[in-house]
Protein backbone atom coordinates (compact mmCIF):
# COMPACT_ATOMS: atom_id res chain seq x y z
CA UNK A 1 0.00 0.00 0.00
CA UNK A 2 1.68 3.40 -1.02
CA UNK A 3 1.70 5.77 1.73
CA UNK A 4 0.64 9.00 0.42
CA UNK A 5 1.79 12.88 1.36
CA UNK A 6 -1.25 15.48 2.47
CA UNK A 7 -3.36 16.52 -0.87
CA UNK A 8 -6.25 18.59 -1.36
CA UNK A 9 -9.44 17.29 -3.84
CA UNK A 10 -8.88 18.99 -6.44
CA UNK A 11 -9.56 16.77 -9.12
CA UNK A 12 -12.64 14.85 -10.62
CA UNK A 13 -11.35 11.57 -10.22
CA UNK A 14 -11.22 8.73 -10.72
CA UNK A 15 -11.65 9.37 -14.70
CA UNK A 16 -12.77 7.12 -17.15
CA UNK A 17 -11.16 4.52 -18.85
CA UNK A 18 -12.64 3.09 -21.98
CA UNK A 19 -12.02 1.68 -25.55
CA UNK A 20 -11.97 3.43 -28.78
CA UNK A 21 -13.73 0.70 -30.61
CA UNK A 22 -14.24 2.21 -34.16
CA UNK A 23 -10.44 3.49 -34.31
CA UNK A 24 -9.01 0.01 -33.03
CA UNK A 25 -11.19 -1.32 -35.84
CA UNK A 26 -10.31 1.38 -38.50
CA UNK A 27 -6.57 0.74 -38.05
CA UNK A 28 -6.64 -3.17 -37.66
CA UNK A 29 -3.72 -3.20 -35.07
CA UNK A 30 -3.77 -3.25 -31.41
CA UNK A 31 -7.14 -2.54 -29.47
CA UNK A 32 -6.40 1.21 -28.25
CA UNK A 33 -7.78 2.59 -25.19
CA UNK A 34 -7.96 5.66 -23.42
CA UNK A 35 -7.73 7.23 -19.57
CA UNK A 36 -10.17 10.42 -19.87
CA UNK A 37 -7.62 12.44 -17.55
CA UNK A 38 -9.09 15.60 -19.76
CA UNK A 39 -12.01 14.87 -17.49
CA UNK A 40 -10.49 15.98 -14.52
CA UNK A 41 -12.50 18.83 -14.41
CA UNK A 42 -14.17 22.28 -16.53
CA UNK A 43 -11.20 24.71 -16.43
CA UNK A 44 -8.82 22.97 -14.37
CA UNK A 45 -9.48 20.10 -17.36
CA UNK A 46 -6.13 17.91 -17.70
CA UNK A 47 -3.06 16.40 -15.86
CA UNK A 48 -1.98 19.08 -13.86
CA UNK A 49 -4.55 19.28 -11.59
CA UNK A 50 -3.57 15.70 -10.28
CA UNK A 51 0.03 17.17 -9.51
CA UNK A 52 -1.41 20.68 -7.81
CA UNK A 53 -3.52 18.59 -5.57
CA UNK A 54 -0.42 17.57 -4.05
CA UNK A 55 1.98 21.35 -4.45
CA UNK A 56 -1.14 22.97 -3.38
CA UNK A 57 -1.22 20.87 -0.37
CA UNK A 58 2.17 21.57 0.45
CA UNK A 59 1.51 25.61 -0.23
CA UNK A 60 -1.39 25.76 2.06
CA UNK A 61 0.26 23.80 4.86
CA UNK A 62 2.80 26.17 4.96
CA UNK A 63 0.68 29.19 5.00
CA UNK A 64 1.84 30.52 0.94
CA UNK A 65 -0.78 33.32 -0.15
CA UNK A 66 0.87 33.94 -3.66
CA UNK A 67 1.50 31.20 -6.50
CA UNK A 68 4.43 31.88 -8.70
CA UNK A 69 4.58 30.06 -11.73
CA UNK A 70 5.73 29.38 -15.45
CA UNK A 71 5.49 28.57 -18.62
CA UNK A 72 4.45 29.19 -22.37
CA UNK A 73 1.88 32.10 -22.84
CA UNK A 74 -0.76 28.79 -23.80
CA UNK A 75 0.60 26.95 -20.62
CA UNK A 76 -2.39 23.82 -19.39
CA UNK A 77 -0.06 24.32 -15.88
CA UNK A 78 -0.18 28.31 -15.92
CA UNK A 79 -3.98 28.28 -16.50
CA UNK A 80 -4.92 25.27 -14.13
CA UNK A 81 -3.06 27.26 -11.21
CA UNK A 82 -4.43 30.12 -12.05
CA UNK A 83 -7.69 29.00 -11.46
CA UNK A 84 -6.95 26.66 -8.70
CA UNK A 85 -5.14 30.05 -6.85
CA UNK A 86 -8.73 31.99 -7.00
CA UNK A 87 -10.93 28.92 -6.13
CA UNK A 88 -8.22 29.02 -3.07
CA UNK A 89 -7.74 32.70 -2.46
CA UNK A 90 -4.32 32.82 -3.44
CA UNK A 91 -2.51 35.59 -5.05
CA UNK A 92 -1.23 34.05 -8.27
CA UNK A 93 1.67 35.31 -10.67
CA UNK A 94 2.23 33.77 -13.94
CA UNK A 95 5.59 34.15 -16.14
CA UNK A 96 4.80 33.61 -19.61
CA UNK A 97 7.13 32.75 -22.58
CA UNK A 98 6.11 34.61 -26.06
CA UNK A 99 7.70 36.32 -28.65
CA UNK A 100 5.31 38.52 -29.76
CA UNK A 101 2.26 39.86 -28.12
CA UNK A 102 -0.22 37.32 -27.30
CA UNK A 103 -3.60 37.32 -28.26
CA UNK A 104 -6.20 36.90 -25.25
CA UNK A 105 -7.03 33.51 -26.46
CA UNK A 106 -7.48 30.24 -25.11
CA UNK A 107 -5.80 29.91 -21.97
CA UNK A 108 -4.12 33.15 -21.56
CA UNK A 109 -8.19 34.20 -21.79
CA UNK A 110 -8.82 32.31 -18.78
CA UNK A 111 -5.45 33.32 -17.14
CA UNK A 112 -6.74 36.80 -17.52
CA UNK A 113 -10.25 36.04 -16.48
CA UNK A 114 -9.82 34.59 -13.04
CA UNK A 115 -7.38 37.78 -12.13
CA UNK A 116 -4.12 35.96 -12.18
CA UNK A 117 -0.92 38.86 -12.65
CA UNK A 118 1.01 38.20 -16.09
CA UNK A 119 4.58 39.09 -16.56
CA UNK A 120 5.88 38.21 -20.49
CA UNK A 121 9.29 37.27 -21.35
CA UNK A 122 10.71 36.43 -24.39
CA UNK A 123 12.75 33.45 -25.43
CA UNK A 124 15.97 34.75 -24.45
CA UNK A 125 14.32 36.37 -21.27
CA UNK A 126 13.20 32.77 -20.46
CA UNK A 127 16.62 31.56 -19.97
CA UNK A 128 17.39 32.88 -16.63
CA UNK A 129 14.40 31.40 -15.60
CA UNK A 130 15.94 31.06 -12.31
CA UNK A 131 16.50 34.60 -11.72
CA UNK A 132 12.99 35.41 -12.62
CA UNK A 133 11.88 33.02 -9.86
CA UNK A 134 14.10 34.65 -7.27
CA UNK A 135 13.11 37.84 -8.20
CA UNK A 136 9.74 37.80 -7.98
CA UNK A 137 9.73 36.01 -4.67
CA UNK A 138 11.99 38.87 -3.17
CA UNK A 139 9.75 41.38 -4.65
CA UNK A 140 6.36 39.55 -2.97
CA UNK A 141 8.42 38.79 0.46
CA UNK A 142 9.24 42.92 0.53
CA UNK A 143 5.57 43.25 0.48
CA UNK A 144 5.22 40.67 3.40
CA UNK A 145 3.73 38.32 1.25
CA UNK A 146 4.67 34.73 1.77
CA UNK A 147 5.06 32.81 -1.97
CA UNK A 148 5.26 29.50 -3.48
CA UNK A 149 7.25 28.92 -6.23
CA UNK A 150 5.96 26.28 -8.78
CA UNK A 151 8.22 24.80 -11.30
CA UNK A 152 7.13 24.82 -14.87
CA UNK A 153 4.36 22.08 -15.49
CA UNK A 154 4.57 21.81 -11.53
CA UNK A 155 7.03 19.08 -12.29
CA UNK A 156 9.02 18.34 -9.34
CA UNK A 157 9.68 15.63 -6.47
CA UNK A 158 6.51 16.47 -4.91
CA UNK A 159 4.13 16.99 -8.56
CA UNK A 160 5.30 13.10 -9.22
CA UNK A 161 3.22 12.08 -6.32
CA UNK A 162 0.30 13.39 -8.73
CA UNK A 163 0.50 10.81 -11.81
CA UNK A 164 1.84 8.01 -8.69
CA UNK A 165 -1.69 8.38 -7.61
CA UNK A 166 -3.05 7.89 -10.93
CA UNK A 167 -0.92 4.83 -11.87
CA UNK A 168 -3.08 3.22 -8.74
CA UNK A 169 -6.02 4.16 -10.54
CA UNK A 170 -5.42 2.51 -14.08
CA UNK A 171 -4.84 -0.51 -11.69
CA UNK A 172 -7.89 -0.90 -10.92
CA UNK A 173 -8.96 0.44 -14.31
CA UNK A 174 -6.92 -3.09 -15.72
CA UNK A 175 -8.76 -4.95 -13.35
CA UNK A 176 -12.38 -3.94 -14.07
CA UNK A 177 -11.69 -4.37 -17.88
CA UNK A 178 -9.92 -7.65 -17.73
CA UNK A 179 -6.84 -5.86 -19.40
CA UNK A 180 -2.94 -6.16 -19.50
CA UNK A 181 -1.90 -3.42 -21.42
CA UNK A 182 1.75 -3.50 -23.10
CA UNK A 183 2.40 0.05 -22.95
CA UNK A 184 0.85 3.34 -21.35
CA UNK A 185 1.49 6.13 -23.49
CA UNK A 186 1.11 9.65 -23.15
CA UNK A 187 2.69 13.25 -24.13
CA UNK A 188 5.74 14.63 -21.89
CA UNK A 189 6.70 17.52 -21.91
CA UNK A 190 7.87 18.86 -18.28
CA UNK A 191 8.48 15.17 -17.19
CA UNK A 192 6.59 15.14 -14.16
CA UNK A 193 3.85 12.60 -15.83
CA UNK A 194 6.14 10.58 -16.77
CA UNK A 195 8.36 10.05 -13.73
CA UNK A 196 5.34 9.88 -11.69
CA UNK A 197 4.13 7.17 -14.19
CA UNK A 198 7.35 5.42 -14.40
CA UNK A 199 7.47 5.36 -10.13
CA UNK A 200 3.80 4.40 -9.63
CA UNK A 201 3.68 1.53 -12.67
CA UNK A 202 6.41 0.30 -10.19
CA UNK A 203 4.96 0.82 -6.48
CA UNK A 204 2.03 -0.49 -7.72
CA UNK A 205 3.62 -3.88 -9.59
CA UNK A 206 1.79 -3.33 -13.05
CA UNK A 207 4.13 -4.62 -15.63
CA UNK A 208 3.60 -2.08 -18.97
CA UNK A 209 5.57 -0.11 -20.30
CA UNK A 210 5.76 3.54 -20.10
CA UNK A 211 6.65 5.48 -23.32
CA UNK A 212 6.39 9.49 -23.45
CA UNK A 213 6.05 11.04 -26.27
CA UNK A 214 8.18 14.19 -26.66
CA UNK A 215 6.56 17.47 -27.55
CA UNK A 216 9.79 19.91 -26.85
CA UNK A 217 12.63 18.31 -26.22
CA UNK A 218 14.67 14.87 -27.49
CA UNK A 219 15.18 11.62 -25.11
CA UNK A 220 18.40 12.35 -23.72
CA UNK A 221 16.85 15.37 -21.99
CA UNK A 222 13.73 13.74 -20.56
CA UNK A 223 16.01 10.98 -19.40
CA UNK A 224 17.71 13.18 -17.36
CA UNK A 225 14.87 15.13 -16.31
CA UNK A 226 12.87 12.50 -15.12
CA UNK A 227 15.48 11.19 -13.15
CA UNK A 228 16.32 14.17 -11.35
CA UNK A 229 12.26 14.39 -10.56
CA UNK A 230 12.46 10.98 -9.36
CA UNK A 231 15.67 11.66 -7.22
CA UNK A 232 13.84 14.59 -5.66
CA UNK A 233 11.08 12.44 -4.80
CA UNK A 234 13.27 9.84 -3.36
CA UNK A 235 15.00 12.27 -1.53
CA UNK A 236 11.69 14.25 -0.40
CA UNK A 237 9.55 11.34 1.06
CA UNK A 238 12.86 8.18 1.26
CA UNK A 239 10.90 5.45 -0.17
CA UNK A 240 13.16 2.40 -0.69
CA UNK A 241 12.52 1.80 -4.33
CA UNK A 242 15.75 1.16 -6.93
CA UNK A 243 15.43 4.74 -9.13
CA UNK A 244 18.60 4.49 -11.04
CA UNK A 245 17.31 1.10 -12.66
CA UNK A 246 13.96 2.24 -13.99
CA UNK A 247 13.32 2.57 -17.81
CA UNK A 248 12.65 5.71 -19.26
CA UNK A 249 11.27 5.04 -22.58
CA UNK A 250 10.83 8.36 -24.66
CA UNK A 251 10.58 8.45 -28.21
CA UNK A 252 11.36 12.09 -29.63
CA UNK A 253 10.52 11.26 -33.38
CA UNK A 254 7.25 13.79 -34.02
CA UNK A 255 7.57 16.62 -31.98
CA UNK A 256 7.33 18.64 -35.16
CA UNK A 257 8.92 22.41 -36.07
CA UNK A 258 9.31 23.27 -32.36
CA UNK A 259 7.41 23.19 -29.32
CA UNK A 260 3.64 24.70 -29.45
CA UNK A 261 3.92 24.35 -33.46
CA UNK A 262 2.00 21.29 -35.19
CA UNK A 263 2.33 20.22 -38.43
CA UNK A 264 -0.61 19.44 -40.87
CA UNK A 265 -0.41 15.65 -40.07
CA UNK A 266 -1.68 17.02 -36.21
CA UNK A 267 -4.46 18.80 -37.06
CA UNK A 268 -5.69 15.85 -39.51
CA UNK A 269 -5.27 13.57 -36.41
CA UNK A 270 -6.86 16.00 -34.33
CA UNK A 271 -9.88 16.33 -36.42
CA UNK A 272 -9.92 12.64 -37.37
CA UNK A 273 -10.67 11.13 -33.85
CA UNK A 274 -13.12 13.63 -32.98
CA UNK A 275 -15.18 12.59 -35.79
CA UNK A 276 -14.55 9.24 -35.27
CA UNK A 277 -14.56 9.09 -31.24
CA UNK A 278 -16.08 12.64 -29.86
CA UNK A 279 -12.39 12.88 -28.03
CA UNK A 280 -10.78 16.01 -28.59
CA UNK A 281 -7.01 16.33 -28.61
CA UNK A 282 -4.68 19.67 -29.10
CA UNK A 283 -1.92 20.14 -30.99
CA UNK A 284 0.52 21.10 -28.38
CA UNK A 285 0.61 18.25 -26.20
CA UNK A 286 -1.73 15.19 -27.07
CA UNK A 287 -2.38 15.78 -30.57
CA UNK A 288 1.64 15.29 -31.47
CA UNK A 289 1.28 12.30 -28.97
CA UNK A 290 -1.54 10.47 -30.36
CA UNK A 291 -0.20 10.50 -34.17
CA UNK A 292 3.04 9.59 -33.05
CA UNK A 293 1.30 6.45 -31.24
CA UNK A 294 -0.66 5.70 -34.67
CA UNK A 295 2.27 6.19 -36.69
CA UNK A 296 4.35 3.69 -34.77
CA UNK A 297 1.21 1.50 -35.18
CA UNK A 298 1.39 1.47 -39.14
CA UNK A 299 5.10 0.92 -38.77
CA UNK A 300 4.73 -2.42 -36.89
CA UNK A 301 6.15 -1.35 -33.62
CA UNK A 302 3.18 -2.71 -31.20
CA UNK A 303 1.82 -5.99 -31.24
CA UNK A 304 -1.69 -6.15 -33.08
CA UNK A 305 -3.27 -8.44 -30.51
CA UNK A 306 -2.46 -6.33 -28.04
CA UNK A 307 -4.05 -3.92 -25.01
CA UNK A 308 -2.52 0.19 -25.29
CA UNK A 309 -3.49 3.15 -23.14
CA UNK A 310 -3.34 6.47 -24.07
CA UNK A 311 -3.32 8.96 -21.04
CA UNK A 312 -5.07 12.09 -22.11
CA UNK A 313 -3.77 14.90 -20.67
CA UNK A 314 -5.98 17.24 -21.66
CA UNK A 315 -5.47 20.72 -23.34
CA UNK A 316 -8.87 21.56 -24.98
CA UNK A 317 -8.07 25.68 -24.44
CA UNK A 318 -5.01 25.23 -26.48
CA UNK A 319 -6.76 23.82 -29.51
CA UNK A 320 -9.03 26.63 -29.26
CA UNK A 321 -6.15 29.24 -30.07
CA UNK A 322 -5.01 27.35 -32.95
CA UNK A 323 -7.88 26.73 -34.94
CA UNK A 324 -6.76 28.13 -38.02
CA UNK A 325 -4.67 24.68 -38.14
CA UNK A 326 -7.89 23.40 -38.30
CA UNK A 327 -8.79 24.74 -41.87
CA UNK A 328 -12.58 25.02 -41.14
Amino acid sequence: MVSYPAKLNLAQTPTPLHKLERLSAKINGPRIWIKRDDLTGCLTSGNKVRKLEFLLAEAVANGCDTLITSGGVQSNHCRAVAVLGAQLGLRVHLLLRSDIEPAPVGNLLLDQLVGATISHYSQREFKQLDALFSHWQDHYQRQGAKPYSIPTGGSNGTGVWGYIAAAEELKADFARENISPSTLIHATGSGGTQAGLIVGCELNNMSVRVEGFAVCDNAAYFERKVRDDLRQWQQQFAPQIDIEGMQINTNDHYMGPEYGIAGPEVFATVKELAALEGVILDPVYTGKAFHGMLEEIRQGHYDRDSDIVFVHTGGLFGLLAQQDGLNY
